[in-house]
């Protein structure tokens, strides 16, 4: 048993696992922030009538649909930064082993 812990910590599975945990855990409450508070406000501040989703550059013909993915990037931005400083906070990244 002592050798699995000891590939465990030296791995970094620990830190890893953390992450995704904290990830999924925080998924829905990032996404309901982003899509019900952050994104009508940027909606307002680009001039997107229907909130950001909407929002486009248009080049003569064609129509560039950026709402959505600056909505995923906002979204992943957050998960990201919860995740990094819950796992600093809670001083998961002491648990690993450095590697000899």
């Amino acid at each position: 048993m002592k050798g699995f812990i000891d590939f465990i910590r030296e791995q970094g599975v620990v830190g890893l696992a953390v992450g995704f945990i904290l990830g999924g855990a925080v998924s829905k409450v990032v996404t309901a922030l982003v899509e019900d508070i952050i994104n009508p406000l940027l909606g307002v501040v680009l001039g997107a009538a229907g909130g950001l989703q909407t929002a486009a550059i248009e080049f003569g013909s064609v129509k560039i649909l950026i709402g959505d993915f600056i909505s995923v990037l906002i979204d992943f931005t957050v998960i990201a930064l919860v995740v990094y400083f819950g796992v600093k906070g809670l001083g998961l990244d002491k648990l690993d082993k450095e590697k000899k």
